[in-house]
């Protein structure tokens, strides 16, 4: 059984809760569901199991998510606690529709957060959201952003470019 304390650290590694209060993140805990996987099993396919509108926070484990983005095949692998998947899926519901195929590699525990659930306390903790959909843009950006020197580091490589290699 996964321990509370690993799902807080998945958390706040996510950005997710990095602005909310302790009694923010328990009404937030309240709207999360566990899901334990075995290595091998499909957490979704572009032709069966989904996970609709559900953003996916990884615990513990590792999952190999892959898709065909405009027309270029995409792998990206999950093996840091917090490390996220689905978020196009969850901001974008119907207006971008990516079919990712998302395997797990090493059994793992991971947190769904469906967006239905977040938009529910839109009327009731509407900061809570806000919050959550910053940290939301701050993992992107820092992903983007690391994405953009991984990017960087082979074209100098290939290129022999700065004379850094």
């Amino acid at each position: 059984m996964i321990s509370n304390e690993n799902i807080i650290k998945a958390l706040h590694r996510s950005t997710l809760v990095a602005e909310l209060r302790e009694s923010e993140i328990e009404i937030l805990l309240g709207l999360l569901t566990t899901q334990h996987y075995k290595a091998g099993e499909f957490i979704a396919k572009p032709d069966g199991a989904s996970l609709t509108d559900a953003l996916l926070i990884l615990v513990e484990g590792k999952i190999e998510v892959s898709a065909i983005v405009d027309n270029e095949p995409m792998v990206m692998l999950l093996k840091d606690s917090g490390d996220l998947a689905r978020i196009i899926s969850f901001v974008g519901s119907n207006m971008v529709k990516i079919d990712a195929t998302i395997e797990v590699k090493e059994d793992c525990t991971v947190l769904l957060l469906e967006r239905a659930k977040l938009e529910t306390l839109l009327d009731t903790h509407h900061t809570i959201v806000y919050y959550v959909m910053r940290g939301l843009v701050r993992y992107m950006h820092s992903l983007a952003r690391h994405k953009s020197a991984e990017t960087e580091e082979m074209s100098n490589y290939f290129y022999r470019l700065n004379g850094r290699f």
